[in-house]
């Protein structure tokens, strides 16, 4: 009952956080950037203002789906951030192309999140199983919900590395938007906001994880001292 509990909470306020986000990109995708600069626009500018020119910008289908793919070097904005004109176009595609940014100067942090992508793409793969079952034969076999443990350690760590990855990026975009002159003292502020409450969905992401992983330890803990 507890962890369902714990997946309510961390579910209504991962759905608030994603609403508020969706309402925030729709209400700032109404306020036009001066300079009429589309979002493929804005990461174009920013890459090359970095002196970065073998990252492609390109558009992908979905909603708030952007996202950068250091492996194929690809910016990837969703169609509306991609072809939009407005404040909230040109902070999402800033705070992609930070991570293009990251990615060319060797940033500490992403280039530890980067090593750890297939660690925890096996993690996440088989976690759930191994968790199951440790908790099934917690009494005779204790060792392997301890694997589980470790297994879905791995994912909250993850989940705490991404953080500072993704903050750093949205302060290169806005250092830039502003330096550039993409924003102004009126929209600066709103694509600060946009990127923050962007950032919330991380961070309830990550402290769901760590109470998820801390009662899989509780579980263990206890039926060991059974």
């Amino acid at each position: 009952m507890t962890i369902w509990i714990i997946f309510g909470i961390f579910m209504l306020l991962s759905w608030l956080v994603g609403n508020q986000l969706k309402h925030k990109f729709k209400q700032f995708s109404k306020i036009p950037v001066e300079n009429g600069m589309s979002g493929y626009d804005v990461a174009l500018k920013m890459l090359l203002d970095n002196g970065i020119a073998d990252v492609k910008v390109q558009s992908v289908e979905g909603s708030l789906t952007d996202h950068y793919n250091p492996l194929t070097k690809t910016v990837n904005l969703s169609k509306a951030v991609y072809e939009g004109r407005n404040i909230a176009a040109a902070a999402i595609a800033a705070h992609e192309c930070g991570h293009a940014v990251q990615h060319a100067t060797a940033y500490s942090w992403l280039t530890l999140r980067s090593t750890l992508v297939p660690i925890v793409s096996f993690s996440s793969k088989w976690v759930q199983w191994v968790l199951l079952a440790g908790i099934l034969f917690l009494q005779s076999f204790p060792q392997l919900l301890l694997v589980g443990i470790v297994l879905f350690g791995l994912t909250t760590l993850f989940s705490f590395i991404t953080l500072p990855v993704e903050i750093d990026a949205s302060h290169r975009a806005l250092v830039w938007l502003n330096v550039s002159g993409v924003s102004n003292s009126r929209t600066h502020s709103l694509a600060q906001e946009a990127l923050r409450w962007a950032a919330y969905t991380y961070v309830i992401a990550a402290l769901a994880s760590l109470a998820t992983l801390i009662y899989y330890i509780a579980i263990f803990i206890g039926g060991n001292r059974d």
